[in-house]
């Protein structure tokens, strides 16, 4: 039986600065698309904004998160690209050394994640932003089509 494969773009709007949960909005796609056992693929498709997948149950994770990535590039560096603000360039940096793009197993119609894990996008500038997720969801479906 051939494989079902869906591709869509979720956005994601935030708030600024900070790690953002999307469990319900990837379920709720995974639902539409009738999944059953296959793989999620995200990519998200900006250099200043990244995904990860971390503890979900205790919001100062996210914080202290935050504020460990802040100090690895912090925004006071004398940085030679600055025409985007002073947060940009720090934005650049955080991205490269976490990931672009995350692979979730699917089983059963749901993501297979930890009990306290959840996949969050991290925004690394100061200002809200709407981030495009690109998603692949490669397996089959609940229906066998």
């Amino acid at each position: 039986m051939p494989l079902n494969q869906n591709l869509h773009t979720l956005d994601v709007p935030t708030t600024g600065k900070g790690l953002f949960e999307i469990n319900q909005q990837l379920q709720s796609w995974l639902d539409l698309v009738r999944a059953k056992d296959g793989l999620l693929t995200l990519f998200i498709r900006h250099t200043s904004a990244s995904l990860t997948v971390q503890e979900n149950a205790d919001p100062t994770v996210a914080m202290d998160l935050v504020d460990a990535l802040d100090g690895l590039a912090p925004e006071r560096m004398d940085y030679r690209h600055c025409s985007e603000g002073p947060d940009d360039m720090p934005s650049h940096i955080k991205s490269m050394v976490t990931q672009t793009q995350l692979a979730v197993p699917v089983q059963d119609g749901r993501m297979v994640l930890g009990t306290w894990q959840g996949v969050f996008v991290i925004e690394h500038r100061v200002r809200p932003h709407t981030r495009k997720i690109a998603l692949h969801y490669l397996g089959d479906s609940i229906d066998g089509r």
